[in-house]
């Protein structure tokens, strides 16, 4: 967006006022409309910014932005919806062929950084801790001569564009 015809359209309207001065304000007028040029330019930046950001808070989805290109302004509209909340975890497999469902209590006494990062991994896989590591051994402990492995990919870190927000998770 060109801004140059509303400066000079307002220069116009300045100098048109002065002339019931007179040649002396006239004058004066021409001088101080180039002087107040960047000041004009700078307060309609602002004050499309200010319209842009108005639009932007009553929109459902996405976002306008004004840039600066030269001296023009450029429009952005940002149309994608918001990324999509990651799809929850499986739950995890119930139990196997020959359990009775009889639980047992264990103690298990683990390096603090082990267990600040079984934590972390729980909470990625939005599990507790204790069904997590249950998992882990079920896993570990599986008969089948298949050894499934559990697989949570984040794509939005792959080069190829995998979106924000994208993960990939289940068995192999």
């Amino acid at each position: 967006m060109d801004i140059s015809p509303y400066v000079e359209r307002l220069r116009h309207d300045l100098l048109a006022a002065a002339e019931a001065g007179g040649p002396e304000v006239r004058s004066a007028t021409e001088r101080l409309t180039y002087a107040l040029d960047p000041a004009v330019r700078l307060a309609l930046m602002e004050a499309v910014s200010h319209a842009a950001a108005e639009i932007t808070s009553a929109l459902p989805t996405g976002s306008v932005d004004v840039r600066l290109d030269g001296r023009d302004l450029d429009f952005v509209v940002d149309t994608t919806p918001p990324p999509a909340p990651a799809s929850p975890p499986p739950p995890p497999p119930s139990t196997e062929e020959g359990d009775d469902g009889v639980v047992a209590r264990v103690t298990l006494r683990l390096p603090e950084p082990v267990k600040a990062r079984a934590e972390e991994l729980a909470a990625r896989a939005g599990t507790s801790l204790n069904n997590w590591l249950v998992g882990v051994v079920r896993d570990a402990t599986s008969e089948s001569g298949d050894r499934a492995v559990r697989v949570d990919v984040d794509l939005s870190s792959l080069p190829f564009g995998g979106g924000r927000g994208r993960r990939l998770n289940g068995w192999i």
